[in-house]
């Protein structure tokens, strides 16, 4: 029960802290400006025909923004690619200065630049596995509260990740709830065996209470009377 107590004491602390923060705040939303822009269909001199002739195995196509101008946006031969949809010009991949004028356009928060990175491989933990197809990328860090960090793709430009130290604390916060403290998924067989054993440990608890508590009470209780009785008894006797 010790053992369990333990972890109920981590599972109290952990879901405390997960459900003091607001979720969007700890996705990071709040780093990032919405910026709602709608992509002009008058600028998007660059046909599409033409597109296709230039790439014949494009898969995946979609048109939106790129800072403030269209782009095309695509999958060739497993290599994304962000293509002017005013000129045709390749805009990937996108070079430092590039990925630092995105970063400062969407970031929302206060601060200046305060590091650059460039992944192009074995990216952290932090960053989502789906979004790895889209690397490389460059991790622009900035100097403000909670160190926030905007992950921008290199091939396509789009903001890959958005992170801060409550993100990072929440991650482990929850990893120890679980109690995977790798892949942080909830149906891993620890917790699983943790939580059957605890729901054992409360119930043995239950009756170890009933026994030494409640049934004693009731013991004392009826002893009382009894006592009272043959002390009368005695007396009369007397």
């Amino acid at each position: 029960m010790l053992f369990v107590g333990s972890q109920f004491v981590i599972w109290s602390v952990t879901g405390a802290y997960m459900v003091f923060f607001d979720i969007d705040y700890i996705h990071g939303d709040t780093l990032v400006k919405n910026h709602q822009t709608k992509v002009p269909v008058q600028q998007l001199n660059y046909p599409m025909s033409s597109l296709r002739a230039q790439y014949s195995q494009l898969e995946k196509l979609s048109v939106g923004m790129h800072i403030d101008k269209p782009v095309y946006r695509f999958v060739q031969d497993d290599v994304h690619y962000m293509v002017d949809a005013q000129t045709g010009e390749l805009l990937s991949p996108l070079s430092k200065e590039q990925a630092l004028k995105v970063a400062q356009y969407e970031y929302a928060g206060s601060g200046s630049i305060d590091s650059v990175e460039y992944i192009d491989a074995n990216p952290p933990a932090e960053l989502s596995s789906r979004v790895h197809s889209a690397l490389p990328a460059w991790r622009v860090n900035f100097d403000n509260v909670g160190s926030p960090t905007l992950y921008i793709s290199e091939r396509t430009g789009e903001v890959l990740g958005k992170r801060h130290q409550w993100w990072r604390l929440f991650d482990w916060m929850f990893r120890f709830h679980v109690m995977d403290y790798q892949d942080s998924e909830i149906d891993n067989s620890l917790l699983f065996w943790v939580t059957l054993f605890a729901i054992f440990a409360a119930v043995m608890g239950a009756v170890l209470i009933y026994f030494t508590v409640i049934k004693n009470k009731i013991n004392v209780q009826g002893l009382i009377p009894r006592l009272h009785k043959n002390n009368n008894i005695e007396q009369g006797r007397v």
